[in-house]
């Protein structure tokens, strides 16, 4: 699974990307906050059966978000976030919106899966495939299964983290994992995200 780094690698690839000209060291913060949130649900995962990858990685909490967002500067008449930060504090949440779901959600939906519809629906779902186009069988894709797969809901499932390795109580002498990247495309995704913001604040200096 990715590693926080990985997500924050992610993130910091969005915030070179989008925040244009309100780059710099605070709202970079920002957008990396926001990019952690979903794993915060790893310590909701001791008290809380099946919490990891479904209380906080969920896509509902980004579609709530956007919505918020959007009818505070899209639709209201005087935005309550404009009025507080300006032109800055909108795209700012903008793009903390866009880091969380594509760099905090997206890399576990596609890794092992998330629980994408909590609480509305309690099921882990995976996007996980290929694409491929063959001269014999033409356009193939394995990203839609419709095979009959046991459900993993919150009751049955368990992510295990360095700070919740198994369910339930740990012996004394439980090896605790804490990865940082766990193969070559992770690394490079890393490198990418740290290059990136890094090649930005050069910019901006």
């Amino acid at each position: 699974m990715p590693s926080t780094v990985v997500h924050l690698a992610v993130g910091a690839v969005v915030a070179a990307a989008l925040l244009g000209d309100e780059f710099d060291r605070r709202s970079v913060a920002v957008v990396l906050a926001a990019t952690a949130i979903p794993d915060i649900d790893t310590f909701a995962g001791l008290y809380l059966q099946g919490a990891h990858r479904a209380l906080l990685h969920t896509l509902v909490l980004p579609a709530v978000a956007g919505a918020v967002l959007t009818y505070d500067t899209r639709v209201r008449t005087a935005s309550r976030l404009h009025a507080r930060w300006g032109p800055r504090g909108v795209r700012v949440a903008w793009v903390a919106l866009a880091a969380l779901l594509l760099g905090g959600i997206l890399p576990d939906l596609m890794t092992n899966g998330v629980n994408a519809f909590y609480p509305l629906y309690d099921r882990f779902l995976t996007v996980d495939g290929e694409l491929l186009l063959s001269n014999q069988r033409g356009v193939v894709q394995t990203f839609v299964d419709l095979s009959a797969d046991p459900e993993r809901t919150t009751q049955n499932t368990h992510y295990w983290t360095g700070v919740d390795p198994s369910p339930g109580a740990e012996p004394e002498n439980v090896e605790r994992i804490f990865p940082v990247v766990r193969s070559g495309f992770q690394l490079l995704v890393v490198v990418l995200g740290a290059f990136t913001l890094g090649a930005r604040f050069w910019e901006e200096r």
